[in-house]
């Protein structure tokens, strides 16, 4: 058996602070320690305790491999690894969900052939908030971001390869890059129909192989802290 675990990293907004888009430009520390900690005690209450851990060279999400390592008694070191780092949210890096989705209500106003002037702040922020539910629905990515999908699809493709024959292999990624780890399965478009591709902080997914070739998703979005 082949496991792979994929984490998403804890928070870096502390209760009360507006939270913006942080991407891969932004390298923002942890504020809390409950979601690292909780990955790493719900993966030892599993027996799954890594066999190798990496994670994106971010503070995040580096914080929050180290934590868990520590919680589930690993004593394997944390590997850097930027095939797995935050996308590239462009003009709306570090901006709030409401200058965002602005933006991108405005972009779709003038697609559509319309003044975006004309429209009230609650018409543009529908036409974004649209937007970015299909990024969360199936990750079609908004206009201005630099993701290349097949780019993150093929390193999710190529970590899986490296899993061994008993391995517990846990990575530590980011909400944009996490979503696309699901094309391992075989078929993204039937996971994005039965899953939530968005991961929550201190979220796990956990994929197993029997052949190393077809995996099989057993766990989706664990809010592990919640689980201990």
């Amino acid at each position: 058996m082949k496991t792979l675990i994929i984490a998403r990293h804890g928070n870096t907004f502390a209760k009360g602070e507006t939270p913006t888009r942080v991407g891969c430009h932004t390298d923002l520390p942890l504020v809390e320690e409950e979601r690292g900690r909780g990955i790493g005690l719900y993966l030892k209450k599993l027996g799954l305790v890594p066999t190798r851990i990496l994670a994106a060279p971010l503070k995040r999400t580096m914080g929050t491999a180290a934590l868990a390592a520590e919680a589930a008694g690993c004593s394997c070191p944390v590997e850097p690894d930027h095939r797995f780092i935050e996308v590239d949210y462009g003009p709306d890096e570090n901006k709030t969900e409401e200058q965002v989705k602005a933006r991108l209500g405005a972009l779709a106003a003038q697609q559509e052939g319309i003044d975006p002037t004309t429209l009230s702040a609650e018409e543009l922020d529908a036409k974004g908030e649209a937007i970015i539910e299909q990024w969360n629905a199936d990750a079609t990515v908004p206009p201005g971001w630099k993701v290349d999908v097949q780019q993150i699809r093929d390193n999710w493709m190529s970590l899986a390869a490296e899993v061994n024959e008993g391995d517990i292999m846990l990575c530590v990624s980011s909400n944009g890059t996490i979503r696309f780890a699901p094309v391992i399965t075989g078929d993204y478009a039937a996971f994005c129909a039965e899953y939530d591709i968005k991961v929550a902080t201190g979220g796990v997914c956990i994929f197993t192989s029997e052949d190393g070739i077809t995996w099989t998703c057993q766990e989706w979005g664990t809010k592990a802290f919640k689980k201990i």
